[in-house]
């Protein structure tokens, strides 16, 4: 089977006053801490995310940040922070050294970069800035940062009844997104019994492993399921997908939607299929449940397709996602870095 990533519990904390830049930074570091990172490593990790907090708590408009142990590589840590801020005009010039906005620690984006062990950014004027970093203990290995999935609740919901899962071996990249029918446990139940279900497959076609969930999942509330796998040496995807899960290459150019049949895994299906897609290179391929509207723009983001995942799936996530709903967005490359 390889590598296995699952969705996590993401939990979205708003900065909205001085208050919550303590609470991230503890958060952070207690993150650290558990993850053997020592002292000078800790503090790296502090001064980071408290600056990236106050900045959001002074510019950001709906600024939140994400604070978890790294999808990809759990000794490492992820952090993003998202707003909906005036955005950056000149990304580079914010990278100077002695570039800082008034009030914050004084560091600037410069500094906050020199902190992290790897970082990113993408700001729009008038559509804010998503800041990805991650940290690792010294001497640690990195991340490969291939592949990024982020979940949200509904409302003030505690559980997302939304999932994925990903399955890597040498050669191939799988991923499966469950949209859990609803909201709420329930939902959430059908959508942990898919990832239990794909586990269980994951060598078998995505159509096959497709079935497989379609038949496992009677006796819960069902729900949209969709598996694509990407051949990262041949830039290819094979994919199969059953009720509304989006699926898409997305480019420079635009992007072109994946098939899925209509129907509800567990409860109601046509004859499932498998369709195969070439991938251009520089593109990436993004999964999404109705959470997201599918009505974004790729080639309004200019050199998005060009960034982490990880930042790819926060910009969706901030500008396509609905509080009315369970939101997942994942993101991964389709050819070897």
């Amino acid at each position: 089977m390889g590598k296995v990533i699952r969705s996590q519990n993401d939990t979205w904390t708003r900065a909205e006053d001085a208050s919550a830049i303590g609470a991230l930074r503890r958060r952070a570091v207690m993150l650290a801490e558990d993850r053997g990172f020592d002292e000078e490593d800790a503090g790296r990790v502090a001064v980071a995310v408290s600056e990236a907090a106050s900045n959001l708590v002074k510019h950001a408009v709906e600024g939140v940040m994400l604070i978890r142990p790294h999808p990809e590589l759990d000794s490492a840590i992820e952090v993003i922070a998202i707003d909906r801020g005036p955005g950056m005009r000149d990304v580079s010039r914010a990278l100077r050294d002695g570039y800082s906005t008034a009030g914050t620690l004084g560091i600037g984006l410069g500094g906050i970069a020199r902190m992290t062990s790897g970082y990113d950014v993408h700001s729009m004027p008038g559509r804010g800035t998503v800041l990805g970093m991650y940290f690792i203990a010294r001497d640690a290995p990195r991340p490969a940062s291939r592949v990024s999935g982020l979940t949200r609740p509904i409302g003030e919901e505690i559980v997302c009844g939304d999932a994925f899962v990903v399955a890597e071996n040498d050669a191939t990249t799988t991923v499966m997104l469950c949209d859990g029918l609803g909201h709420g446990s329930l939902a959430a139940h059908a959508s942990q019994e898919a990832v239990r279900l794909f586990l269980q497959h994951t060598d078998l076609p995505p159509v096959t492993v497709l079935e497989r969930i379609h038949l496992g999942l009677g006796s819960t509330r069902g729900g949209a399921v969709a598996v694509a796998r990407v051949d990262r040496a041949a830039g290819t995807v094979s994919f199969a997908g059953l009720g509304n899960v989006s699926a898409w290459i997305a480019h420079h150019e635009g992007r072109q939607g994946m098939i899925s049949v209509p129907g509800i895994a567990g409860h109601k299906a046509r004859t499932l299929r498998q369709y195969e897609y070439a991938v251009p290179q520089h593109s990436v391929i993004v999964l999404h449940s109705d959470g997201l509207s599918d009505r974004w723009d790729i080639t309004s983001y200019p050199g998005l397709v060009t960034r982490p995942p990880s930042v790819v799936a926060a910009t969706l996530l901030r500008d396509a996602g609905t509080r009315r709903d369970d939101a997942c967005v994942v993101a991964m490359r389709p050819w070897t870095s």
